[in-house]
């Protein structure tokens, strides 16, 4: 099923994203972790994402394929524009739609590391719209994009960054998910302003479940994001205490959801740095 009509139904839309393995024995601890969750709290999609400069694009194609036909789940792949000309990316498409994946999450994606920025090959694509662009003239595939409560870290500002969001609908994207979030009056002002802007997709928050203080202070660097003081000075009492450390971001991510839901958000889509224990704690109470 496409994932753009799995709203609308009456219902919040859940769905979990995963990073691909590196190794074949990570792999069947993927595959044990989303058939754990999917069991239990039947997820709506699951996505798998994408290496920087596409150096997992193997190991996506062989996740979602797997997913999608092994365990029975409507399986999302990432797609960057990293290291692939308009030839290259036409081909992997190609394969995702010969195994029946035909749900793409579009991105333009990380640079590598060490790098100074991102730099487009030749033949390829500077930024996620132009993908989009691309893609929309493909009949055979649904996609979406990404978007940015606290402004994409590139951005001068949010009137920028909303004009490039809006620029990926009139590029065809037909839902959004966001970056990580800590605050909701971020969401439901983004939402607000993306409304005013003409956007009338799906923008579905995405949620982290904070298990480690130096990797989600890592992760909030990097994509721009904040940690609130109260949050913040609640997990830095604690941050020698794994157990308490996961229990604070247990109770803030339900908290959080439980008020996206009530303000009227689609759904969440749960970031599980391919863990289940956290996320299926959350969406077992947020369910209720």
């Amino acid at each position: 099923m496409n994932i753009k009509d799995l709203h609308g139904q009456g219902h919040p839309v859940f769905s979990f994203e995963f990073f691909p393995p590196r190794t074949d024995e990570a792999a069947e601890r993927l595959m044990e972790t989303v058939a754990e969750l999917g069991s239990v709290v039947s997820p709506d999609f699951v996505s798998v994402t994408y290496g920087a400069g596409g150096s997992t694009r193997g190991r996506t194609l062989e996740c979602v394929t797997r997913i999608q036909h092994e365990l029975g789940i409507t399986a999302m792949a990432h797609l960057t524009c990293g290291g692939h000309d308009a030839g290259e990316v036409a081909s992997l498409v190609d394969r995702l739609v010969e195994s029946e994946i035909t749900n793409i999450l579009a991105l333009r994606g990380d640079p590598p590391q060490d790098s100074e920025g991102f730099v487009p090959v030749d033949g390829g694509f500077a930024h996620a719209s132009d993908l989009m662009e691309y893609l929309r003239g493909r009949g055979d595939v649904s996609f979406g994009g990404a978007c940015y409560p606290e402004a994409h870290p590139e951005s001068s500002d949010g009137a920028e960054d909303m004009r490039w969001t809006r620029h990926k609908i009139d590029c065809g994207a037909e839902f959004l998910v966001t970056q990580l979030f800590f605050d909701n009056a971020h969401y439901f002002r983004f939402v607000d302003d993306a409304r005013a802007a003409g956007i009338d997709v799906p923008i579905t928050p995405g949620i982290m479940p904070i298990t480690n203080v130096s990797q989600i202070e890592r992760f909030t660097k990097m994509c721009g994001a904040e940690i609130g003081t109260e949050l913040h000075d609640r997990l830095h009492a604690h941050e020698d205490d794994p157990a308490a450390v996961m229990a604070i971001g247990i109770e803030h991510a339900i908290e959080q959801c439980r008020g996206l839901l009530e303000g009227g958000a689609p759904g969440i889509h749960f970031y599980t740095l391919n863990k289940s224990l956290a996320t299926r704690s959350i969406l077992a109470a947020v369910k209720q």
